[in-house]
């Protein structure tokens, strides 16, 4: 899955990408592995990039995001055609993390 969104990094307007790549090892466990770009450069995270739950590594993001003076607008989001229906469901439900105050 792959959702893009328009911010700032220090003041300068650039778009930001967020690569979610959900592994479903069995039907009672998934690992998701994220990426998050600034054009096409990848930014290093802070912590491993696979966690065992979607809204792990959204707050991995906001928190990268947070140190890195890097802010996203909300109602810029583009969620790219190729999707897993389960993965959008689960990521609409913890977006908010990305936007904590």
């Amino acid at each position: 899955m792959v959702v893009q969104y328009q911010g700032k990094q220090n003041g300068i307007p650039t778009t930001f990408t967020i690569r979610i790549n959900g592994n479903n090892l069995s039907k009672s466990s998934s690992n998701y592995e994220v990426d998050l770009l600034v054009g096409d450069k990848q930014l290093p995270t802070f912590t491993t990039s696979i966690h065992q739950s979607l809204s792990n590594c959204l707050k991995e993001i906001y928190l990268f995001r947070k140190h890195n003076n890097i802010k996203f607008d909300a109602s810029s989001e583009k969620v790219a055609p190729k999707r897993v229906p389960y993965d959008l469901a689960l990521y609409n439900c913890h977006k908010n993390t990305l936007f904590m105050a």
